[in-house]
Parts: C-alpha cells; structure tokens; sequence
C-alpha cells in the first residue's frame, strides 16, 4: 500500500510537470532584502522554497513594488503568487502569515542613544530620517508630526532613480555616515542594510506599537489572486511545514520579529534587536 501510494504521488507530480504548471511570481526587480532580478532577497528565497515543494518550476513577472503593487500585479493577473503582501489585504487572497515585524529606530552604536520610544524627548533635536513612498512618510511620522518635530524629519525616497541600486538602503547609510541621527525605517530594511554598513548600528523596536490607530507593527503573508483558494490552501501547508527553514532565512536576513513570533519554530528569544 505504501509504494502503491508513493507511486501515486510520483503520478501527480509528472502530470503537474505535463501540464506544464509553474509557479508565476510577482516581484520587484530590485528590492532588497525582499527581491531582485539576481534572486538574493528574502522572497526569491521563499518562492523558490514554495516552488520546489510544490515541484514545479517558479518564474517572474517583474513589476516595481509600488503603491497598489497586489492589485496591479497579481490582481491583474500577471502571476499567480506574490511575496510580502499584508496579511490584512483584501484585494487578494492572502495566505497564512510567515513573519511579523516593526519598524525600528537605528542608531550608531557609537553614539550610545539607546532610543526606544517615539517620546523621548532627545528627539526634539535630533536629525529624524524616514522613508517615504510618493508623498507618504513612514507611519511613525504621524505621531512625530503631532508632538510638532516635522521640522526634524528629513524624507528618503523608498524608490530612488530609476538607475539607482537598492534605494532604500540610503537612509540607514544616511545613519552610518552621521547625516542623521536616528532612522525610523520598516524593521526588514533596517536590519539587513544595518548589518553591511561599516559601523555598528543599532537596530531598536519603536513603541508605542500604534498611534490614533495607525499600527506600526505589521504581520506579512503571501498573496495569490482572489477566488484561488486552492493555491492559498497549498501555500499555507507549505508554510506551515517549512516554519523552521523560514525562520531560518528571517534570522539570515535579519528580520527583527515580535516576541510572540520569535518563540515560534524554536527561534532565539534575542533575535529582535539585531545590533551589529
């Protein structure tokens, strides 16, 4: 009965491969840590995971990571699967969550902020650097804005020219070469361009976790267009089975992660603050 069924799976598996399935992906071409065109971020590293276990080859549909990026991507149909889309997304299909993270101040080690809260009051003359995507600054800023500090903040673009390699990392540059003072950036980014920088950074969870509403903590899933329950259903089992090679990529690439993630999969209890 057992090499009847192994036979079995075998049978599906070909006929996956003669039906000529993949797995189409949506994707930046040049987004790191999460993707580009050479595979070296987080979510190339996870659609290939999915795309083995499924056992069908994985291609790209490239398309730059912009506002309404699921629904002009895989909403239009471009593909079958994303990466990194919001677990509370509704014009797709998401699956279950594989990591949750924060956005986080980062500091030179150097400098001994210690800063944690967007209270703090050492704020008020310090040079803030965030990110900001079109005319929207980091949700941070909201709160930094109402205690009157929107002189203080200082924007750096998500995106950058349009010849420019890995854009995002120039706010946590900013922070190494003592352009400014502290970087409120989305924990993913800070902690894995924190670590190629030249000098130790610190690499902090913000508190409060949400201000008027607005989170600054952000549970992400994988997407796949709506009405696909068969594919959300087979990508979540994989998630679920693979939990421990994921948490190994999130501590590869340095994901900071909210303690009630890091307990999961046997990740180490002091994997939040990636100082360097």
């Amino acid at each position: 009965m057992f090499f009847r069924c192994l036979s079995l799976a075998w049978v599906c598996v070909a006929a996956m491969a003669a039906d000529g399935r993949e797995l189409r992906v949506c994707a930046d071409p040049n987004n790191l840590p999460f993707s580009n065109r050479a595979g070296q971020g987080i979510e190339n590293r996870l659609a290939e995971l999915i795309a083995k276990d499924l056992s069908v080859p994985l291609s790209y549909a490239w398309v730059p990571q912009r506002k309404g990026f699921p629904e002009n991507s895989l909403g239009a149909g471009l593909c079958d699967a994303a990466m990194g889309v919001p677990s509370t997304i509704d014009s797709v299909l998401p699956t279950r969550a594989y990591y949750c993270s924060t956005y986080v101040f980062v500091t030179r080690s150097d400098r001994h902020f210690n800063i944690s809260s967007l209270n703090d009051p050492r704020l008020n003359e310090a040079k803030i650097g965030l990110h900001v995507a079109g005319d929207d600054y980091a949700p941070p800023a909201y709160l930094l804005v109402r205690r009157g500090l929107a002189s203080r903040l200082f924007g750096f673009s998500m995106y950058g020219a349009a010849d420019e390699t890995n854009p995002p990392a120039r706010l946590i540059e900013a922070v190494a070469k003592g352009d400014i003072d502290v970087a409120i950036a989305w924990g993913p980014i800070a902690g894995y361009f924190s670590k190629l920088q030249d000098v130790p950074l610190d690499v902090t969870p913000v508190s409060p976790a949400m201000f008027l509403a607005v989170p600054f903590t952000y549970s992400v899933s994988a997407g796949v267009r709506n009405g696909n329950n068969a594919l959300q259903s087979e990508i979540d089992g994989i998630l679920s089975r693979e939990c421990e090679a994921i948490a190994g990529l999130l501590r590869e690439y340095r994901i900071p992660q909210l303690k009630e993630d890091r307990a999961k999969c046997g990740l180490p209890q002091s994997a939040v603050s990636s100082s360097r």
